[in-house]
């Protein structure tokens, strides 16, 4: 059984899909540290009922384009569960901002006036990070504690669906959590820079992976992604 108090509830047909994963030993042992952190006080993003939002917003077969970010937002009422995105009403962050940038010259989308890219999710754009909390103002600080082990088997359910995929591979952390998809010829592989300001002038600007994602949908005979829906 797991442990209701750590809401670790997911969206119905990903519950289904990741039951032999959720039975694992490992899965205890993360449930156990999430609420031990949040009991000893320390803010812990995103909120509780927020953890699997990503799942949530985007239902396992209604997925057909993953965005991997590393971990969620550090700052005070940023994270949300969905990658890259913040709630409304806060200020974007770098990477953010970056991401907009590159939509408008790609399609000629202005930048919205908010950071959450729920719209997106809903159209089936899953918004996965590799790691799904983190403590306030310390990046990274839950890696290794078993999300990672978790997210590979998300990404695992991904790669074995029939219907093909779009993977958009932001930096080499989400090209190395995905380094199978070339097995899987079926699906979509679209690399580039991160977009975060250290190395988006170095390959993310430029990439079109916006208008690119909707050309394969299209040709796949699916609806495209409509980025300016936020």
């Amino acid at each position: 059984m797991l442990n209701k108090k750590c809401n670790f509830a997911l969206e119905p047909s990903w519950q289904a899909i990741l039951q032999e994963e959720l039975q694992k030993d490992y899965i205890q042992d993360l449930m156990r540290f999430v609420e031990a952190e949040r009991e000893r006080g320390a803010k812990i993003y995103p909120p509780e009922n927020e953890m699997f939002n990503a799942l949530w917003k985007t239902p396992f077969p209604n997925v057909k384009v993953v965005i991997i970010g590393q971990d969620p937002c550090h700052g005070a009422g940023q994270a949300h569960g969905l990658s890259f995105s913040v709630n409304k009403g806060v200020a974007l962050p770098p990477s953010l901002k970056n991401i907009f940038t590159e939509l408008k010259n790609d399609l000629g989308i202005l930048p919205p006036a908010h950071g959450c890219l729920e719209g997106w999710a809903k159209q089936g754009v899953l918004l996965l990070n590799a790691t799904l909390t983190v403590q306030e103002s310390l990046p990274m600080s839950h890696h290794g504690k078993g999300w990672e082990q978790f997210t590979d088997a998300i990404v695992r359910e991904l790669l074995e669906k029939e219907d093909p995929i779009i993977f958009l591979l932001w930096g080499k952390n989400a090209q190395h959590k995905c380094q199978h998809i070339r097995l899987k010829t079926r699906h979509h592989l679209l690399t580039a820079a991160h977009p975060s300001p250290f190395s988006a002038y170095r390959g993310f600007f430029g990439c079109r992976h916006f208008s690119k994602a909707n050309e394969i949908l299209i040709s796949l005979g699916k609806q495209p992604i409509d980025w300016r829906d936020l």
